[in-house]
């Protein structure tokens, strides 16, 4: 069945779903707009849809400084109403991330933030350590994975 672009766009327009999604439900409920709301509902599309235009617009910032002031953080962390940031656990919860942060002193966000050259460099380091002890080279590969991924949980905040 062939779905027109004014019913894709009546559907989003009732629905906020994205427009593939309003239109794959289109197509699976042979147009029925009753029938397509209800198969996106199902899917949890509307809700996820909603959700995704929602502006996370509060929150509060946080700092911590280390004794001596060598070491300082300061976090935005935000929230969708104010109801949330004004709360006892939010502030903890932020407060409680500054301290992580200070504490583990990670050199990067997300592993995809590492560069490349450092990330190889490390990675045939953990290889060459691995055959120093005469195993086979599959066996220095999953070594080296193994001690990689304790290497991104030292150095990558979201590890």
């Amino acid at each position: 069945m062939t779905v027109s672009a004014n019913d894709v766009k009546k559907l989003r327009e009732m629905t906020n779903a994205p427009m593939m999604d309003c239109k794959k439900a289109l197509i699976e409920c042979n147009g029925d707009f009753d029938k397509a709301v209800k198969w996106l509902r199902e899917k949890g599309i509307m809700k996820a849809a909603a959700r995704a235009e929602k502006v996370a617009a509060e929150g509060m910032i946080a700092s911590y400084i280390h004794m001596g002031g060598k070491i300082g953080v300061l976090v935005e962390v935000n929230s969708e109403t104010d109801f949330v940031a004004r709360s006892p656990e939010f502030q903890t919860f932020v407060k409680d991330i500054c301290l992580q942060i200070c504490s583990s002193a990670p050199r990067w966000i997300k592993i995809e933030d590492i560069p490349e050259d450092i990330l190889k460099e490390e990675k045939e380091m953990y290889i060459r350590q691995a055959a120093e002890t005469g195993k086979p080279q599959n066996v220095c590969e999953k070594i080296a994975e193994g001690k990689l991924n304790k290497w991104y949980e030292e150095v990558v905040l979201m590890e």
